[in-house]
């Protein structure tokens, strides 16, 4: 039975959940905190990617995720000048202030993990090799082997 009357919203919901869970699994059953993690890492990473590497990324993400990490964004800013993990790590904990502590090294490891569960892996792989080394080592090339193959991504809310 459908909750909000529209197939699409309902699929966006479901992955949403999915990718929430996954956090949660990792870091605590709130799922609060699971949003502001997810929404702060991948605005983080939004900000080192290059504009069109960044779009491409986007139109991977489900539809009420990528509202999350589209928000506040502003392309002629991008990517940023912030090049070190420490520079990262600390923009991430600016998007973790207003709730109860969170390891910003911690967060960041899970949901480049459930990106890489759900997102496909040549998407990802170009994301990755866009980062600096030292980003890169709290994203192991390994975690890529759990990313959905081109064209068997297991995200549900595709509109093709």
């Amino acid at each position: 039975m459908s909750t909000t009357g529209l197939d699409i919203f309902d699929r966006t919901l479901q992955t949403t959940n999915i990718w929430l869970d996954e956090i949660m699994a990792e870091l605590g059953p709130d799922r609060q905190i699971a949003w502001h993690v997810l929404g702060a890492v991948l605005r983080a990473l939004r900000n080192r990617l290059p504009l069109s590497l960044s779009a491409h990324l986007g139109s991977q993400l489900p539809i009420l995720i990528r509202g999350v990490y589209y928000d506040q964004w502003q392309p002629e800013h991008q990517p940023t000048d912030a090049r070190s993990l420490d520079e990262f790590l600390q923009e991430v904990g600016r998007g973790l202030e207003n709730i109860r502590p969170v390891n910003s090294r911690d967060a960041a490891q899970v949901v480049f993990h459930v990106l890489s569960r759900h997102v496909d892996r040549g998407q990802l792989e170009k994301v990755r090799g866009s980062l600096t080394e030292e980003v890169r080592r709290i994203w192991p090339e390994s975690a890529l082997s759990d990313s959905p193959s081109r064209g068997t991504s297991d995200r549900t809310d595709r509109i093709d």
